[in-house]
């Protein structure tokens, strides 16, 4: 039997694509394979468990306080996420269809910022946040303001909708100033409808950003009143060492509400990816 090069590529293709799958799925297997292992086995080097403990869930549940911790991070995430999608959507229509001096020069050095890590601006939003926690009425620190309103503003996203809204054709602004619509309505009963597809990017990625996020509400919170799920993973490190069962079995709770999200989303989310030609 003889192989074309057509057909070659096509195999070639095939088995990077299964390899890149296998290798992507195996911690998601092996997270979910520890979490209903005992403890001795999740310490050695079985893959598998000899004996289910869906037990784990319940004791995870528990020990790392996800009933309070959950509700937390739904609050933190659907405010930052309104408040993300709210202020990119305005943003970004101002920078694809709206003239003013300086649009172009301000927009590049907006994009220049994606440059920066995101580990170097934490300590002026950390300075941010205190002094404007002590100049106004509301306590910012130890509050959701401090968790949420340093990440209203994505340059990703504005980037993301500018590049969308810039593709709209000017004949439909014409035809709506006609029927007498401004900015704003044009932007909500015309832009907004045929750009479903990159506010759904934005919100499966917003969503996963401030639900995994860790290390920011570890520094703005010192109590569990606003702290958020990835906090609860903690309790089960001890000074004996990390509990691994238990910390796999709250890490599969967390990453439940990511996977259903990405689920119903998934059709948008794909054809977004393809239309812009992002590449993750």
């Amino acid at each position: 039997m003889r192989f074309t090069n057509s057909t070659l590529s096509k195999v070639l293709v095939y088995i990077f694509l299964i390899s890149g799958a296998i290798v992507a799925l195996v911690p998601f297997v092996w997270m979910i394979s520890t979490s209903m292992m005992d403890l001795g086995e999740a310490m050695g080097v079985r893959f598998f468990p000899s004996e289910i403990h869906l037990e784990n869930y319940a004791e995870a549940w528990e020990r790392g306080q996800f009933s309070e911790y959950f509700l937390n991070s739904v609050q933190i995430t659907l405010i930052t996420l309104s408040g993300e999608l709210i202020f990119s959507i305005m943003a970004a229509y101002a920078f694809a269809r709206m003239q003013f001096p300086g649009r172009d020069l301000i927009f590049s050095v907006l994009l220049s910022t994606i440059m920066i890590p995101a580990m170097v601006l934490i300590i002026p939003n950390f300075l941010t946040v205190t002094w404007l926690g002590r100049i106004g009425p509301l306590a910012w620190i130890n509050n959701w303001p401090a968790l949420t309103v340093p990440f209203m503003g994505s340059v990703f996203s504005i980037f993301l909708l500018r590049q969308f809204f810039a593709q709209i054709p000017d004949e439909l602004y014409d035809a709506a100033q006609i029927d007498g619509a401004g900015h704003m309505r044009f932007l909500i009963q015309v832009v907004l409808p045929l750009s479903k597809a990159p506010i759904m990017v934005i919100v499966v990625l917003s969503f996963i950003g401030s639900w995994n996020a860790l290390a920011w509400p570890l520094l703005v919170t010192n109590n569990p009143e606003w702290r958020p799920i990835s906090v609860g993973l903690l309790n089960f490190v001890e000074e004996a060492g990390q509990e691994i069962n238990l910390m796999m079995a709250g890490a599969f709770i967390t990453i439940i509400p990511v996977l259903l999200l990405y689920f119903i989303t998934q059709k948008q989310f794909t054809e977004s990816i393809a239309r812009s030609g992002l590449k993750g």
